[in-house]
């Protein structure tokens, strides 16, 4: 009789043990890297361009769960950010590119409407690593690759994110969109008119997939 209470104490305590075990390794923070593609422009408060650049991003993150339901998701990433603006009229036509690069950092929380579902939102804070303009024109008047560069841009950006991902097992995949809320152009002045250029503002367009380490 003893034996058979002893045995289904040891039984019961393994089934405690092990279900606090499952529980404690569902809710320890998770670490990985992610990347995925980018499509970016610029936009103003009255004008939102067409004309997309393709990029990436590429970097890690760090998942905190605090319930069952609910996480905070920090992340760590080089992204490329910038747009694509087509000029035609009657002093000159041409292309311009404008290429910013950022060191990002979002801070998301995470909710999951299912157990593979996922949706998250929150600020985040880049820093501009460079800046470069490339064109083509058939006149002088639009020279802007050879006169702006990285200085010519503000360092930081900041913005609010919010996308929505699909977790399977260790593989995560997700979309977000990232809209600025500051203008990419320094404020200047010229023959004591202040300006700005480029008078706009960051928006991208995530498609990433993430693989957790632990």
């Amino acid at each position: 009789m003893k034996k058979s209470k002893t045995s289904h104490f040891l039984a019961i305590a393994c089934i405690v043990v092990i279900s606090f075990s499952a529980k404690a390794q569902s809710d320890s923070p998770k670490f990985g890297v992610k990347g995925g593609f980018n499509f970016s422009n610029l936009y103003t408060d009255t004008v939102d361009d067409n004309n997309v650049l393709m990029g990436f991003n590429l970097g890690i993150y760090a998942k905190m769960p605090i319930t069952q339901n609910f996480a905070v998701q920090t992340e760590l990433y080089y992204t490329t950010k910038g747009a694509e603006l087509v000029y035609n009229n009657a002093f000159a036509n041409g292309t311009a590119r404008f290429r910013l690069n950022y060191l990002e950092i979002p801070v998301l929380a995470v909710v999951n409407i299912t157990k593979n579902f996922n949706i998250h939102a929150g600020p985040y804070l880049g820093y501009l690593v460079d800046g470069k303009v490339t064109n083509k024109s058939n006149s002088t008047l639009f020279d802007y690759e050879n006169n702006l560069d990285t200085n010519d841009f503000n360092r930081f950006d900041a913005g609010i994110a919010a996308g929505f991902g699909v977790d399977i097992d260790a593989m995560s995949f997700g979309v977000r969109y990232n809209y600025g809320l500051t203008k990419v152009g320094k404020e200047q002045n010229y023959s004591g008119t202040n300006y700005t250029f480029p008078d706009a503002k960051n928006s991208v367009l995530n498609v990433y997939a993430s693989f957790a380490l632990n």
